[in-house]
């Protein structure tokens, strides 16, 4: 092994770490790179897609919808609610004026709204049977009655009660739009 005889000189020129230093060398974070900008990077990926998914849900689209809104019957049944005046879209304003009520130190005002209150609610519940009664009689005409999923006509009520600009998804019908048969 001498250079004369055209064979290299195969040392390294520097000293063997040892064992320590070389497996802290290979050390890696089990959950991946746990550096500051790397979950600042992370959070505002994971912040970008839920901000995509939030307005794909409002818009309606059926890639982002929950379970429980997917497919054409749901999305009937939502056309069907959205495009009627309920009840239900007074209950929250009625709220707000009840509890104004109670500021009024007047026994007979404070009972009027209670008992008016309740008999919203009672016009709510009936509202919402009708609506429930109309989702399965519409449905069952345009899918067929062996083909209904279940739970609209509740899907159908549940949609009804709350206010219409607080409903998710987001109306995709105008009011008082006439819908086919």
């Amino acid at each position: 092994m001498s250079e004369s005889t055209g064979e290299q000189n195969n040392k390294k020129g520097r000293p063997t770490p040892d064992r320590k230093t070389q497996q802290q060398a290979r050390k890696k974070p089990l959950v991946g790179d746990r550096s500051k900008e790397s979950r600042d990077a992370q959070r505002q990926k994971l912040k970008e897609e839920r901000a995509k998914a939030r307005e794909g849900m409002m818009a309606g689209d059926e890639k982002y919808l929950t379970l429980r809104d997917r497919g054409p019957q749901r999305r009937f049944v939502r056309d069907l609610v959205d495009a009627r005046f309920t009840a239900g879209e007074l209950v929250l304003p009625s709220l707000f004026i009840v509890v104004l009520a109670t500021f009024v130190d007047s026994y007979i005002v404070q009972l009027v709204t209670l008992f008016a209150m309740w008999g919203l609610f009672g016009i709510v519940a009936i509202d919402a049977w009708f609506v429930s009664r109309m989702v399965k009689k519409r449905c069952a005409k345009k899918f067929g009655a062996d083909k209904l999923e279940g739970g609209l006509a509740w899907y159908g009520a549940m949609r009804s009660i709350q206010m219409r600009a607080l409903r998710i998804p987001k109306p995709q019908v105008a009011r008082f739009t006439k819908l086919e048969k």
